[in-house]
C-alpha cells in the first residue's frame, strides 16, 4: 500500500511542476477562489466615450437647418462662426466637422464652448451637453457627434488581435465573429473580459459553451476592452515541444558512437 501513496505522491508532484513550467505563456490566470464583476445592469449598455478618443462633431443651428461654421470647411453658413474658425482646438474634418481628442482628465476642447467634460457619456449624452452648452452662442443649436477610434484587444492564441469598433454598439458576439471565432483550442466556457482602470480592473467571465450563457456575449463593447479566450492546457503536445531539442541532442549523442564503432569494425 505504501508504495502506492508514494507513487501518487510523486505522480501528483510531477503534475503540478508540470503546471508551472509549462503554462508560463498562460496569460491573466487568476488565483482559485477570484470574485468575477457581476454582469447586473450591464446588458444592452451603450459605448461610452472614454478618454483618448477620438470625436467627430458637426454643430447645426436652427434645429439642423444651417451648418455652422466651426471646421473652416467651404460651403457652409457662417451664422454663429464668429471667432470659432481661428481655434486650434481640432483639424477640420469632412462634411465640416470637427475631429476632436478627448483629453486623458476627459475634457474635449470647442472651439465656441470651451473644455466640455463628456468621458463616461454616451454619444447622445454628448450632443445634449454640447447642445446646452451653445445656446447662449447659437440659435437653436443642433449637435452630431461620432466616435472615431473605438477599439478592443482581443488575445485568442496565434489569433491576437487589434479589432476596431466600427460600429456604434458592437458586442462581444461581433467582436468574436469579425476574429473568426473562438479557436479550436480554446475554452469556450472561460471568456474573460477586462474593463476599466487596469490598476483596479473589472474582470468578468463568460461562458459561451450553453445558450444560458449566451445573453451575456450582448456586451456592448467599450473602448480599450480586453477579451481574453483562455486555451486549453494541452500536456502532451507542450511538453513533447519542450523536450524536441533535448531528445535530438540526446539522440545525436547515442547514434554518433554506435556510427563510428560500426565504421571501425
Amino acid at each position: 500500500m505504501r508504495p502506492r501513496l508514494l507513487l501518487a505522491f510523486f505522480a501528483v508532484m510531477l503534475l503540478s511542476s508540470c503546471d508551472r513550467y509549462l503554462m508560463r505563456g498562460f496569460m491573466l490566470r487568476t488565483e482559485p477562489g477570484y470574485e468575477y464583476a457581476q454582469f447586473d445592469g450591464l446588458e444592452g449598455e451603450e459605448y461610452r466615450i472614454s478618454p483618448n478618443d477620438r470625436v467627430m462633431v458637426r454643430i447645426f443651428a436652427n434645429d439642423g437647418f444651417d451648418m455652422v461654421n466651426v471646421g473652416g470647411g467651404a460651403g457652409m453658413s457662417s451664422q454663429g462662426s464668429s471667432g470659432a474658425s481661428s481655434s486650434g482646438a481640432g483639424s477640420s474634418g469632412g462634411s465640416g466637422g470637427l475631429l476632436l481628442q478627448v483629453e486623458f482628465d476627459g475634457f474635449v476642447k470647442m472651439p465656441i464652448a470651451g473644455r466640455v467634460y463628456i468621458a463616461g457619456l454616451t454619444a447622445r449624452q454628448a450632443e445634449m451637453l454640447l447642445e446646452d452648452w451653445l445656446t447662449k452662442y447659437i440659435n437653436k443649436p443642433f449637435v452630431l457627434l461620432e466616435v472615431m477610434n473605438r477599439r478592443v484587444m482581443l488575445f485568442a492564441g496565434a489569433n491576437t488581435q487589434v479589432i476596431t469598433l466600427q460600429e456604434e454598439n458592437t458586442t462581444l458576439f461581433e467582436v468574436l465573429a469579425r476574429a473568426g471565432g473562438i479557436p479550436e483550442d480554446g475554452k469556450a466556457d472561460k471568456i474573460k473580459l477586462i474593463r476599466g482602470d487596469l490598476k483596479n480592473p473589472e474582470v468578468f467571465v463568460i461562458d459561451l459553451s450553453t445558450l444560458k450563457g449566451v445573453q451575456n456575449a450582448d456586451l456592448v463593447m467599450q473602448a480599450n476592452d480586453i477579451i481574453y479566450i483562455e486555451l486549453r492546457k494541452n500536456y502532451v503536445t507542450r511538453t513533447m515541444a519542450e523536450l524536441a531539442p533535448y531528445l535530438a541532442l540526446l539522440t545525436f549523442a547515442i547514434s554518433t558512437p554506435v556510427l563510428i564503432i560500426s565504421l571501425l569494425k
